[in-house]
């Protein structure tokens, strides 16, 4: 390598690859509270999949906006994105897919009442998926721009909410009790959107936008659902049926979880096509 391509390694302040990533901020957020070696992956996996709960937020407000704005191509790309980055979500738990309760209680006393239901970011992206439920807000009291972000969003209309708003705009006969639901409450399933997406796999187009707006929300919908399986299967290898961290139910509310899918007709529908 001649000198003239070599990089330049002497800067006045930090490095700008210091200033645009931040690493010393991110390598030094990482406090133990027990001796055990284990807690290190444990704390670390749990900050990794809390980044990738921001950018699934954001992917999935890019295309809510995209869709708004009937800009569906833009929709698309973002959703492609969060599908190839909830793969990477769901391998978060590589690390802690097999720990045995032995090496779980070394230092799970460390968690005090803390648990993963507690996120304010996977509680941003579940109201994102139409999973709303105004309870969820108590925890986050204390916290008020958590609380005012997670209010905001609680309020507004989900991903799969800006779809059918789509598929209304462009014709298809989407029911008005679904268009104009109270926003704030769990999406409940409709048998007549259940017809209008059995009308869109009907299409004799299998390339067309909505088709293909159908299997990028179904890509993350089936994402979703091994990522609940993920969980529930960890923590039955880590924990049994013991009660969860921060009081919760633990196994048994993952179990009710993980029957559950997201964007439901997509699923139904394809027993009618």
């Amino acid at each position: 390598m001649s000198h003239d391509a070599a990089p330049n390694l002497d800067f006045a302040g930090t490095t700008p690859y210091e200033d645009y990533v931040q690493a010393d901020v991110l390598t030094h957020l990482q406090h133990p509270l027990s001796e055990d070696p284990g807690e290190m992956v444990f704390l670390v996996t749990t900050q990794v999949m809390e980044l990738w709960f921001t950018v699934l937020v954001h992917e999935w407000e890019t295309a809510s906006r995209a869709l708004r704005e009937d800009r569906v191509p833009v929709a698309l790309d973002a959703l492609a994105r969060s599908a190839r980055e909830l793969e990477a979500l769901n391998a978060s738990w590589k690390p802690l897919g097999q720990l045995t309760p032995a090496q779980f209680n070394a230092y799970r006393g460390a968690l005090g009442e803390g648990s993963g239901f507690q996120s304010a970011m996977y509680r941003r992206m579940e109201f994102l998926l139409g999973e709303k439920s105004a309870s969820m807000l108590v925890p986050h009291r204390g916290a008020p721009r958590v609380h005012a972000e997670l209010e905001k969003a609680l309020q507004e209309p989900s991903l799969y909410d800006e779809v059918l708003r789509l598929l209304a705009r462009r014709g298809l006969p989407v029911p008005e009790e679904v268009l104009v639901r109270d926003l704030s409450l769990k999406y409940e399933p409709s048998e007549a959107v259940e017809a209008v997406w059995a009308g869109v796999y009907r299409s004799a187009d299998q390339s067309s936008e909505l088709v293909r707006l159908g299997e990028a929300l179904t890509d993350v919908g089936e994402l979703v659902w091994r990522w609940r399986n993920d969980h529930l299967v960890a923590t039955r290898r880590a924990m049994g049926a013991k009660a969860g961290t921060g009081g919760s139910a633990g196994v048994t509310w993952l179990e009710k979880r993980a029957r559950k899918n997201v964007f439901p007709e997509l699923w139904t529908a394809r027993s009618h096509v």
